[in-house]
């Protein structure tokens, strides 16, 4: 098709060849052609808008070299003054990850309209620029251009990414003076950057004041809590959301699904995946690995697995959330089995996924397939191992007693050390009774974590095992000079939507007479067949009688008797506790699952136990 643009001038001919598929444009100049030719004559508003709808269009496919011919045209035939014109090329580059193309679109226009500004900004925040996107709002602010809110919560949203407290307190206060806090989008901008910067009060404060929300508002306002940690809080503000009719989204949806996670709460997980499938979100994949990762966390492994093996569509972030529920559960073997049916259907292993598979051979002692995974990342995946890698070689080599072998890879890492390695490195020492290596990491932990105070506990223990009573009173005073304070261990238990929480030697949850006279005839019935306790657990320099009583009340023994008294006898107890479970408790569960018949799954804060019929699915490696 020939095309000639009407100048003052004279005619230009040219070629032009538009593919919708691809949005290619061409151009090719040709001879002024006679006038017997039959030919199609656009005036420069015609022409212009022929290169608007491909430059759209390659903004909508990301096709930046067909954008690039489109820009080379308009510059051509000096139609680049046209401000609606620039303003699509900006957004084009910026869709496109060329923001510094957009810029310069941005700098060469004589008119600057409000898109112009907003796009830019826009443009720099979704790149993650957000010292740009700033920049350019102040700019926009001394040259006394027009703005709008969408300019303002671009920018809020650039100060979120970097997380930029001081800066977005400013923009919270010129939102005030222009009146634009009651916008949704800046309010809703507003909390996300103060939840961000760990200002939660004041992100709720501006949600409270809104007085229109978006799903995106509520959304934002859970997420938020989340990410501070605050679950109850985000699990409430959805039912009350629900109760009030508000329109929920995945997003919304997931951030419930990662509160019920972190606080192990299985009913409200359970109740939410019905949700999940009456509102339609069930093909969602971020919903599905949210549920995967619900079950898991919650001891359900099965249903997780049920939820995995049903999600139509799967990402690499599914296949990962179902690895590392495996490797939590000490399924390594399926754990090992899913890694490779991954890689068969075409999903590649990334850091994260070799962290899960890592931790699978970690939990089970299974140091040759712990170094095989680790060389292949290298080898096969052309990933570099990064501190969790690492962290978890450690813990798999001081597990299975290479106590020395792990010191010598912490000595030869590319980086630092971090905590979590010297911690790993000081529980293998416990077990395997390595106090000299044991004073070493214990050392690097008093000054990265000085207060830690687990870390000054345990230290005392590997002097208690070694009958060296003298350093344990040492380790004990240098706990009590320090600001550290211990964490006190406890258990809990979740009965008919209630959460009963249990301390050791408890007194003050209403049943606790009942739960010591149930607990002394379970003793009972255990001392029948010969199970009298392990006092070398207890660390304390006392006779074994008494050591027996100070193991007797432990806070897991306690939320486990209390689940026997009130859950239907078919039901599985489930108990969460926020440290390791001890030698003894692990011993009384296995033999309680035996003489009552009951699956006990205990979550502690490194990995899930399953006890049925005498045994634990840690296999006596934990």
């Amino acid at each position: 098709m020939i095309v000639l643009f009407r100048s003052s001038r004279n005619r230009i001919g040219f070629t032009l060849n538009c593919r919708s598929i691809s949005s290619t444009c061409t151009a090719k100049y040709e001879p002024p052609v006679q006038e017997e030719d039959r030919v199609w004559v656009c005036t420069r508003s015609t022409f212009l808008q022929i290169q608007q709808t491909i430059i759209q269009k390659c903004a909508k496919k990301g096709a930046i070299a067909q954008g690039k011919s489109c820009h080379s045209q308009i510059i051509h035939f000096g139609l680049q003054a046209d401000t609606l014109t620039s303003n699509m090329l900006i957004n084009m580059y910026s869709k496109c990850g060329v923001v510094e193309y957009a810029r310069k679109v941005f700098d060469e226009m004589r008119v600057r309209s409000v898109v112009s500004w907003n796009t830019v900004i826009s443009a720099y925040t979704h790149n993650g620029n957000g010292e740009g996107a700033l920049k350019l709002f102040v700019r926009m602010l001394r040259e006394g251009s027009e703005f709008s809110e969408f300019a303002l919560s671009s920018v809020l949203c650039a100060c979120a990414s970097k997380v930029l407290a001081f800066e977005s307190k400013q923009l919270h206060a010129f939102a005030i003076k222009t009146s634009m806090e009651s916008n949704a989008f800046v309010g809703t901008a507003l909390l996300d950057v103060y939840a961000k910067c760990c200002f939660v009060e004041d992100a709720y404060r501006v949600f409270e004041t809104m007085p229109e929300k978006s799903d995106v508002t509520w959304s934002s306002m859970m997420a938020g809590f989340v990410q501070n940690e605050l679950y109850e809080e985000a699990m409430g503000l959805f039912l009350w959301g629900l109760r009030n009719d508000v329109e929920i989204n995945m997003f919304s949806i997931s951030s419930f699904l990662s509160a019920c996670a972190a606080m192990s709460a299985l009913i409200e997980g359970t109740q939410v995946h019905a949700l999940v499938y009456k509102t339609g979100f069930g093909a969602n994949e971020h919903i599905a690995s949210s549920l995967v990762d619900v079950y898991a966390k919650c001891g359900s492994i099965k249903h997780s697995y049920a939820v995995f093996s049903d999600a139509e569509g799967k990402n690499v972030i599914l296949w990962n959330t179902m690895i590392s529920g495996f490797a939590r559960h000490a399924r390594s073997l399926e754990a090992m089995i899913l890694f490779e049916k991954m890689q068969q259907m075409m999903f590649y292993p990334n850091e994260v996924t070799y962290v899960s598979i890592l931790s699978a051979c970690a939990h089970m002692g299974l140091a040759e397939k712990g170094r095989i995974y680790f060389d292949m990342m290298k080898k096969e995946h052309n990933l570099s191992p990064n501190v969790f890698h690492y962290s978890c070689m450690v813990d798999i080599l001081g597990r299975t007693g290479q106590i020395n072998e792990a010191k010598d890879l912490i000595d030869k890492m590319p980086f630092e050390a971090t905590a979590s390695i010297w911690g790993s490195l000081l529980a293998s020492c416990r077990v395997y009774r390595n106090v000299e290596l044991a004073e070493i990491a214990a050392k690097n932990l008093f000054e990265i974590e000085p207060n830690n105070a687990g870390n000054h506990v345990l230290l005392s223990n590997i002097y208690a095992a070694n009958g060296m009573w003298e350093d344990v009173a040492n380790a004990r005073k240098l706990l009590k000079s320090s600001e550290a304070k211990k964490e006190r261990g406890k258990s809990w238990i979740e009965i008919k939507d209630k959460v009963h929480s249990f301390m050791v030697a408890e007194r003050t949850h209403p049943r606790i007479g009942e739960i010591y006279l149930r607990l002394d005839k379970l003793f009972e019935e255990m001392k029948e067949i010969g199970f009298k306790g392990c006092i070398e657990h207890d660390l304390h320099d006392v006779d074994d009688d008494y050591k027996r009583d100070l193991l007797k009340h432990h806070s897991e023994k306690l939320a486990f008797t209390f689940g026997l008294m009130c859950l239907p006898s078919r039901a599985p107890i489930r108990i969460m506790k926020n440290l390791r479970i001890c030698g003894d408790c692990h011993e009384f569960m296995k033999v309680a699952s035996s003489i009552t018949g009951r699956e006990i799954i205990v979550r502690d804060n490194n990995r899930f136990h399953h006890f049925s019929e005498g045994y634990c699915s840690c296999r006596e490696f934990w």
